[in-house]
């Protein structure tokens, strides 16, 4: 009997890892669409090929080193045992570890995607396919092992629960470096370095894409707690799921009121990175702050989101065409951060001292660090090799046709 109902509970767990890991790549048409809706139609086909193909190649990579990288036995702290091509039908504490290997997949995808957007519209598809390859290999499972592959981060006592920083900074990060590097697109400086306005061709299609990341986010987070078995964690994945929802929330509404205020109109294309922006900031501490710490944090990133995308786009100067920086960057570091106010067992808001709340600062840097670094090393190869950036006739004809020898729309 006891056997039975251990048997049913791997099978609860397993599945529910599953089922969650089906909807986060659910999410890669999601962010395939904010990118190609939020840019011009010239060039849709080019982004859909990457959204494709960054899946693809992270799929085999991940698989092949990647993973074990990420969850190999660990040399000093830094990176996991590398070994080639994971083979395994056994199971872990409660799931198969093939099921393991599927949910990590669609994160190390997700890292890889953001990159795509902040170097929307002026990037050599071939330059693009060897940076998957560097994020999906190197960077991602590396940052990866230091936290959830019990690395020095887990060490220290750094909480991301299911990766505003691990994931969406890491992305964010290395996209800044690209968009630095590449440089901005076409027309979008005056000669007297002010920024011009250059706008998507589809918002619906943008919408549309930002709610299937919602949905799908519903897999991010409420999967990480990998079991669904017990009272316990159906508590903690429905606590994780109004979290996340109140978070998303928040964020829409509050970006759309400081537009209001800011722009004297309701922008949409703001308030739908403003839901993502709660999405994205929530993600850290889902498990560990209660649902008025949830709609603050959304609320907070919401807040910043219209910020972060005019200091970008005014004072650095970096071209960001779909806010991928500000949105997965800038939010997923307010979110970390976040964790050390907000958490009810460990946070300074509830009496328990500045502790976590210094880790999270350490988690943030490093992440920003590495990720930023590893970018400049990747993209600057990139450029020296003349492959980063398409030329300025293809540019401004588009990459669809002379890239792929296809339009998006006939």
């Amino acid at each position: 009997m006891e056997e039975t109902i251990q048997g049913l509970q791997i099978g609860i767990d397993n599945m529910w890892l599953l089922i969650a890991a089906f909807l986060v790549m659910f999410m890669q048409p999601g962010f395939a669409m904010v990118e190609a809706g939020f840019t011009r139609a010239k060039n849709t086909a080019n982004i859909l090929m990457k959204n494709l193909m960054d899946f693809s190649i992270g799929s085999l990579l991940y698989w092949t080193i990647g993973f074990t990288i990420m969850y190999g036995d660990s040399i000093g702290g830094f990176i996991g045992m590398p070994d080639l091509f994971f083979m395994s039908d056994g199971f872990g504490d409660n799931y198969a570890d093939y099921a393991d290997l599927f949910f990590q997949t669609v994160f190390a995808a997700t890292a890889a995607t953001i990159v795509s957007g902040a170097m929307a519209e002026r990037t050599e598809f071939k330059a693009y396919l060897w940076f998957s390859i560097a994020i999906t290999v190197i960077i991602y499972p590396i940052s990866g092992h230091w936290t959830w592959g019990g690395g020095w981060l887990s060490q220290l006592g750094f909480h991301d629960f299911a990766g505003s920083s691990i994931v969406h900074s890491v992305g964010a990060w290395v996209g800044l470096a690209g968009a630095a590097i590449i440089g901005p697109r076409l027309g979008k400086y005056g000669k007297d370095g002010k920024p011009k306005a250059i706008p998507g061709h589809n918002l619906a299609l943008g919408a549309l894409g930002v709610f299937i990341l919602w949905f799908g986010w519903f897999g991010f987070n409420p999967g990480s707690q990998l079991a669904a078995a017990g009272t316990d964690n159906a508590v903690a994945i429905a606590h994780i799921a109004v979290t996340t929802n109140l978070a998303a929330a928040a964020g829409a509404i509050t970006a759309m009121l400081v537009s209001w205020v800011r722009y004297k109109r309701p922008a949409l294309s703001i308030s739908l990175n403003g839901a993502l922006a709660g999405l994205v900031a929530i993600t850290a501490g889902c498990d560990a702050v209660n649902p008025v710490g949830a709609v603050l944090i959304g609320t907070t990133a919401g807040f910043a989101l219209p910020f972060a995308v005019e200091f970008f786009d005014k004072i650095l100067k970096v071209d960001d065409p779909v806010g991928a920086i500000s949105v997965h960057g800038v939010s997923g570091a307010i979110g970390t951060l976040a964790v050390g106010l907000f958490s009810t067992s460990e946070g300074l808001f509830y009496g328990h001292g500045a502790g976590l709340l210094g880790i999270q600062v350490i988690g943030v840097l490093a992440f920003f660090v590495w990720a930023f670094g590893g970018g400049l090393i990747v993209f600057t190869i990139l450029k020296k090799a003349k492959i980063l950036r398409v030329s300025r006739r293809i540019e401004e004809e588009g990459l669809d046709v002379y890239e792929h020898g296809e339009n998006a729309y006939n």
